[in-house]
């Protein structure tokens, strides 16, 4: 079992080990080492076009993935007082939004959302006042896809906080209510510090997701290029060792991420501790 584990760690992290070496090459060829180089680094700075996809991706991540996390957290509490059958009817939606593909949904959300606009855009020109000039139309854009990275995102919010309101020790809760505490007050001093890991989590995984999302973005991107489009149409020209470059960057950019969040939650347990003593 131990060697069938290590051949397992091999196959996936062995390719990412390949990229980041080969983004050190100084050839022009990917899978040709040349010698090594940093070259390729301030290359990408001086490309306006990564430039933008870059920011458009972070901006897009950032933005749904707290939508996600926050209605998420509201989404959780919600269901987490629900009983019965429409409890289990509302799990098995969330569920079922998870295991979707994602070009089903790309799909999906791009037939609805051309829908609404051809609705939509007929509508506001009739009732747009003449003296404001031509009438804004709806496109596919930003909005678009910030919105469906949030609906992606969320099931999985939902998920990780729910799994945390099942461990979550209810006997606060019930003591906040028994010395007259407001729920509001209870749910910012008890329920929010608790929920407060699964939280960041929830925000950390959306973003992930959503950073590096590629079938839903290609679909409803519109004009808007986010970085994994971009690497996908530099990719279809040939592989270059820039391509690397930016893989690496990305890599080191979500480990320093993970490794943030590690040194956060280690601190906020530390001072709980410290509280508690």
């Amino acid at each position: 079992m131990r060697l069938y584990a290590y051949l397992i760690y091999f196959f996936l992290y062995f390719p990412i080990a390949i990229i980041v070496f080969f983004s050190f090459n100084s050839g022009k060829h990917a899978s040709d080492f040349q010698g090594f180089s940093l070259k390729w680094y301030p290359k990408l700075f001086d490309n306006p076009f990564l430039i933008d996809a870059f920011n458009t991706s972070l901006m897009v991540a950032l933005i749904s993935a707290i939508l996600a996390s926050t209605f998420g957290t509201m989404a959780a509490i919600g269901l987490n007082n629900l009983k019965g059958k429409l409890r289990v009817f509302y799990d098995s939606l969330v569920y079922i939004s998870v295991m979707i593909p994602g070009i089903v949904i790309g799909i999906a959300t791009l037939i609805a959302l051309v829908t609404l606009f051809g609705f939509l855009n007929p509508l506001l020109a009739s009732i747009w006042p003449m003296g404001l000039g031509k009438a804004p139309t709806l496109n596919l854009g930003y909005v678009s896809l910030i919105g469906a990275h949030t609906l992606f995102t969320m099931s999985l919010s939902i998920l990780i906080v729910r799994s945390r309101l099942n461990g979550m020790d209810r006997n606060l809760i019930e003591a906040s209510n028994d010395l007259y505490g407001t729920p509001i007050k209870t749910f910012l001093k008890i329920t929010l510090p608790q929920l407060f890991p699964a939280i960041l989590s929830a925000f950390l995984l959306s973003f992930t997701f959503s950073f590096d999302d590629f079938i839903i973005a290609f679909f409803v991107a519109g004009s808007e290029t986010t970085l994994p489009v971009y690497v996908f149409s530099s990719i279809r020209r040939g592989v270059t060792p820039e391509i690397n470059a930016i893989a690496t960057l990305i890599l080191t950019f979500t480990i320093l991420l993970l490794l943030a969040s590690h040194l956060l939650m280690k601190y906020k347990n530390y001072n709980n501790k410290g509280v508690k003593k």
